[in-house]
């Protein structure tokens, strides 16, 4: 009697993938393509998540855009491509610009529904898994959000939180003895509570949410310590694409 191969959980949860900024700090790549579909060893940075979601069983997928956002439904489609169902949250179209982070969650919630993962359009982390065991245990639990800490970077030697022994991400200067100082990786998972109070279309930035979601101690974290790169510059991109 053979035995059946394990399979991979699938997680319910949907994705949503944050690409409708600028990118100045990228220019002049980005005067005519948006950040998140710059090339990164042979195909636009963004495809590198598509592929990890599609990978780990995640199949709806919502993407918001606003610069040059015409673009990004040209080259992704529908996502059946990668066996996934995305649609786009065009924030230049219906609000003249884009939302920002909170915002552009707030304008996305109809598609995304009580629980769902948020990552950038400009990080690249093709060895992250997106666990479909913790996405349920988020999703079960009381927390407004988990997020992923990577080891602090040269651009951001301070770090951006502290995460507690028990997994809990406190304020820097409030972490406990044990805390270890890390900076957000832009990969986490959140429910609606976040950005409660934020109208749609109207801009909001993402740190005072966090900053009531730490108060209330409704945030968890995990620290992630495979390769990571925020691809925020030209040289940080030649970076990735140099001949290894």
């Amino acid at each position: 009697m053979s035995l059946a191969a394990p399979q991979r959980a699938t997680s319910p949860l949907p994705a949503l993938i944050l690409a409708a900024g600028r990118g100045e700090r990228m220019r002049p790549l980005t005067d005519t393509t948006p950040k998140p579909l710059l090339q990164v060893r042979g195909k636009p940075l963004i495809e590198w998540h598509l592929e990890s979601l599609a990978r780990d069983g995640v199949r709806e997928v919502v993407i918001n855009t606003a610069y040059l956002e015409e673009q990004f439904p040209l080259a992704l489609g529908d996502g059946s491509r990668w066996d996934l169902r995305i649609s786009y949250s065009m924030e230049a179209r219906d609000h003249g610009g884009a939302l920002e982070t909170a915002g552009g969650m707030a304008k996305a919630l109809p598609h995304l529904g009580g629980a769902f993962w948020v990552l950038a359009g400009d990080v690249f982390v093709p060895g992250f898994v997106f666990d479909a065991d913790q996405a349920q245990a988020f999703a079960q639990s009381d927390d407004w959000a988990h997020l992923w800490l990577v080891p602090n970077p040269e651009h951001v030697p301070q770090g951006d939180f502290a995460l507690s022994g028990q997994g809990r991400v406190q304020r820097k200067d409030q972490g406990a003895v044990d805390a270890r100082i890390g900076t957000y990786s832009t990969i986490g998972l959140y429910k609606p509570a976040m950005v409660q109070g934020v109208a749609v279309g109207h801009k909001a930035a993402l740190r005072p949410c966090l900053d009531r979601a730490l108060d209330a101690n409704k945030v968890g974290g995990t620290f992630y310590s495979g390769p990571w790169t925020d691809v925020g510059t030209p040289q940080r991109l030649a970076q990735l694409n140099a001949p290894t």
